[in-house]
């Protein structure tokens, strides 16, 4: 079994790989394809993304979990992935012809429609659930960077304009299905072929559909922002909107990291009876804290200069998107910790549904009262205060079973160590050169971050050298 530590790595590089190509991407098709193509793009791929959870269900937890507490029985390992691939198979055939449907016949612009529904077509393989599951992250890992970096490529090779969103969507929904198929090879090898009953398919339909419900939330929070934009306003707005959850997602990538290794890992030592993950929780809320505060505060504390300078001219709206979406990922960041390495882990799937349902609903509602005043900011405050209903309630149900004062005690110095620094930097207005502007600003919030930080360490009686030796403890 491979240590947290390596997993957490290659886990790392599988996140910050997917958010930093696009970063290098992302200022070159602002500036080619302009807010409208971008637009085009971001409403037909989240109309795909939408058709695709009704593929996957809820496995990338459920699979997941459930291969994590077999691997050490090939024959029940293989039974089990088959068994749960078979039901996402079948799913994949009619979702997929669904959507052809759709595109032919209810689709705005029917080519970028069937050149994104290479994505959907690409749910149907979709088995990282698996990987994960036996914690093959470093196979994961050098997959995904070969393959995104081609696909970074082949976009400055090809994308050339304002003409090319054609061009742009292709060669996304080819990089899908390409990433998707690149799995298979190692699973025909290595995972048993097995006679399966219909009644070993039919067992995994009530707890998959169970977190179905949760997938269906959490996506209508996460992917009906863009549909609603793009419905309720223009395809401009919802490019604003795609473009700053990009750079948005930054500090939400180490977070995911650490819930896609820990949840595999938590799920074994609940299969076995072993409580020791518990003791991981608040070092990992700790860590959470600690990247999301500081990497969130940051951004909105350098937005006025850092937007104009990577997304160019006539992005001045997005300098709004950031300081109103980027708070959410401080609250999806300590949610995430409790749902991977405890809710989900323990089988309490009826509070993670009743919980993303929630975050849904005063999504929905927001969006609705506040994007015909606002746009893409309204659609933004949604986000934030989705997040934030989502946190509070997951951690609300797990408060007779771990800590959560202590919990938050211990995140709070690392919230306010990032407000003193936004509140300090983005207050400051240096008339020069705007990369030196940009290098001045990010130095003085460094150093203000950690000095406040260390300074409510000191005032709460916690030792800094402890907190932060315990990162690098072997686990």
């Amino acid at each position: 079994m491979n240590s947290i530590k390596s997993n957490f790595i290659y886990s790392c590089i599988y996140q910050l790989v997917n958010i930093c190509v696009p970063l290098v991407t992302t200022p070159y098709i602002s500036r080619v394809l302009g807010a409208d193509g971008v637009g085009v793009y971001s409403y037909n791929y989240s109309v795909a993304q939408l058709f695709s959870i009704f593929i996957l269900l809820g496995l990338n937890n459920y699979g997941n979990r459930e291969v994590a507490s077999v691997r050490d029985d090939r024959e029940k390992l293989s039974k089990t992935f088959w068994s749960i691939y078979c039901l996402q198979l079948f799913l994949g055939i009619v979702v997929s012809s669904s959507y052809l449907l759709y595109c032919f016949k209810l689709a705005e612009d029917m080519i970028p429609a069937l050149l994104l529904g290479m994505y959907v077509i690409s749910s149907c393989f979709d088995v990282n659930w698996l990987y994960f599951g036996i914690e093959k992250f470093k196979f994961i890992s050098i997959r995904n960077v070969l393959i995104k970096l081609v696909n970074a490529l082949a976009l400055f090779a090809f994308v050339k304009s304002s003409r090319d969103t054609l061009n742009y969507c292709l060669i996304i929904g080819i990089g899908f299905i390409v990433t998707q198929f690149s799995l298979w090879p190692y699973i025909l090898k290595n995972i048993k072929p097995v006679k399966i009953e219909m009644q070993d398919i039919v067992r995994h339909m009530k707890p998959n559909c169970i977190l179905f419900i949760t997938v269906i939330a959490v996506n209508i929070y996460k992917y009906m922002d863009k549909v609603m934009l793009g419905a309720m306003e223009s395809y401009k707005e919802v490019g604003f909107y795609e473009l700053s959850e990009k750079v948005i997602s930054i500090p939400t990538s180490l977070i995911t990291a650490l819930g896609t290794v820990m949840l595999p890992r938590a799920s074994y030592l609940a299969a076995k009876g072993d409580d020791k993950n518990n003791a991981l929780i608040g070092r990992s809320v700790i860590f959470a804290m600690l990247f999301s505060s500081s990497i969130s505060f940051g951004l909105m504390a350098i937005s006025k200069d850092f937007i104009p300078l990577f997304y160019g001219d006539g992005y001045d709206r997005c300098v709004a998107l950031f300081i109103v979406l980027l708070p959410s990922s401080i609250f999806l960041a300590f949610a995430n910790v409790i749902r991977t390495q405890y809710l989900l882990p323990h089988n309490m799937d009826k509070c993670y549904v009743f919980s993303a349902t929630i975050g849904a609903f005063v999504n929905v509602v927001v969006n609705t009262l506040l994007i015909p005043r606002y746009g893409s900011v309204g659609a933004g405050i949604g986000t934030t205060l989705a997040e934030f209903s989502v946190c509070f309630y997951q951690t609300y149900s797990v408060r007779k079973n771990i800590n959560v004062k202590k919990l938050i005690e211990n995140a709070i110095p690392y919230v306010i160590s990032g407000m003193v620094m936004f509140g300090i930097v983005f207050s400051m207005k240096l008339k020069i050169n705007v990369y030196a502007a940009i290098t001045i600003e990010i130095f003085v919030g460094v150093v203000t971050y950690f000095f406040a930080l260390l300074l409510l360490l000191k005032v709460a009686k916690r030792n800094p050298k402890e907190m932060v030796s315990m990162f690098f403890e072997k686990r």
